[in-house]
């Protein structure tokens, strides 16, 4: 579960480092680790565990946010608990929760089923696991590390093995391990994961009742007319309280569709009401448009913020209809990560070389996603003599922004916000027939 430390940036979020209390957490073997008021759940998106942890920040404190700069979907977000022994490790895609990794146990109580397997009053021993968990798998030996690796579904305990031990690496449960006292060997590591084993790891999709009335994307698409993007379509998932028993049938998808010159009426029955409505103070990109004017407005045009949804819908301040998309990456390193939800956003770029053709689905035209690397696709989109507008994001209490500025493209009747790791921040997709007073014109 380790990465190359090398490749990632750190930061710290919570309080000052203090004696605290020790957390006494209940390990749930495949779903979570938690206490009686929070609990950390498999398959929780990365701003909800923060949230947990702000609120908490009395109890837990020095935080550490770790992930790769250069190359942020190659490797694994973690949010590490130095003050309590404990990683949370989120798939960098997805940006759910997929492991939970206790790894310094002298440093939290844990019990499951009520009862504590761990604390400066009880040792995890091998009996003592064996005791509390019950009969599981055979041991896996590792002769690399001298570590014995016993699974349960969901559960995972990692035991070292002293170096003049003299055993059979192939042993049949806890007891069978030949260890001359088997109470001297303790656990060192415990993983909390999804799936059958630790080599069969899967991302849990959000639980049930990690919804509280949201609704998440699971893909937004883009609508293409004359070879632009002239609305969305958002593929949603939602909480059915009303239906059966398993998850399964509590989680709803529906589908929902929004194009430019929709209405407001239009956008609160698709989406629901917004989690936030921002009124436009002022335009900074409003200089770049050739139709640039000093007048001030009566009216301001306003955002629909979605923050679950990682989308931002701009109505005019006088017909109350769309114009305007903004979709969000949500990467780390970028000013207004952990702001939205990651939105999983595809728009097909047609007309645009290259074009593959696929023997199943027929030709496949380039297309813009929250995976794309804008590096990869500029020399098909922009001119090599276009320069990118740059954007220094800071707030009216803190003038500094420690991640530096990003750069803006304009494509057609987008623009696309590159960061120095060439990864796309966000995609903002105008009504074509804005563009000669928002902003950027198309090259």
């Amino acid at each position: 579960m380790t990465n190359n430390p090398g490749c990632h940036f750190s930061s710290c979020i919570g309080g000052n480092l203090a004696v605290t209390k020790m957390l006494d957490l209940e390990v749930i073997p495949g779903r979570s680790l938690g206490s009686d008021q929070w609990e950390f759940i498999l398959g929780m998106t990365f701003g909800q565990v923060v949230n947990i942890l702000r609120r908490q920040c009395r109890l837990i404190k020095d935080i550490h946010v770790i992930y790769c700069d250069q190359q942020p979907l190659s490797m694994d977000m973690v949010l590490n608990l130095t003050q309590d022994g404990t990683k949370l490790i989120f798939d960098s895609v997805s940006q759910r929760l997929k492991v939970i990794e206790i790894y310094n146990l002298s440093k939290v109580k844990l019990k499951y089923c009520g009862k504590h397997f761990n604390s400066p009053q009880v040792q995890p021993t091998i009996e003592k696991i064996n005791s509390s968990f019950g009969a599981t798998r055979p041991a896996v030996y590792d002769a690399t590390q001298q570590l014995f690796t016993v699974n349960f579904r969901g559960l995972a305990f990692l035991f070292p093995i002293p170096a003049d031990a003299k055993f059979e690496p192939n042993v049949h449960g806890l007891g069978s391990i030949p260890l001359p006292n088997k109470n001297a060997a303790h656990v060192n590591k415990i993983y909390i994961y999804g799936g059958t084993g630790l080599s069969d790891l899967r991302v849990p999709t959000i639980p049930n009742s990690c919804f509280c009335g949201n609704v998440f994307t699971e893909k937004a698409e883009a609508i293409i007319k004359n070879d632009l993007p002239m609305g969305m379509t958002f593929h949603l998932l939602a909480d059915n309280a009303s239906q059966g028993r398993s998850p399964e049938a509590k989680r709803q998808p529906f589908v929902r569709q929004i194009l430019f010159g929709d209405s407001v009426q239009d956008v609160i029955s698709a989406l629901g009401a917004p989690h936030k409505t921002f009124y436009k103070s002022e335009d900074k990109m409003k200089i770049h448009s050739k139709s640039f004017s000093v007048d001030k407005q009566q009216t301001s045009d306003y955002f629909y913020n979605y923050f679950t949804l990682g989308v931002d819908i701009l109505l005019d301040a006088n017909t109350h209809q769309v114009k305007k998309f903004i979709l969000h990456g949500n990467f780390p390193g970028h000013y207004n990560f952990n702001i939205y939800h990651r939105c999983n956003f595809e728009i097909p770029l047609p007309n645009v070389a290259p074009v593959m053709y696929d023997p199943e689905a027929g030709v496949l035209n380039l297309s813009l996603n929250t995976c794309s690397k804008w590096d990869t696709l500029s020399p098909y989109l922009v001119k090599s003599s276009q320069k990118p507008v740059v954007l220094n994001r800071s707030s009216h209490m803190n003038t500094t922004n420690p991640f530096g500025s990003t750069f803006c493209y304009g494509v057609r009747n987008m623009i696309v916000e590159a960061m120095p790791n060439h990864h796309v921040a966000s995609v903002t997709i105008y009504d074509p027939s804005c563009l000669s007073v928002e902003g950027i014109d198309s090259p």
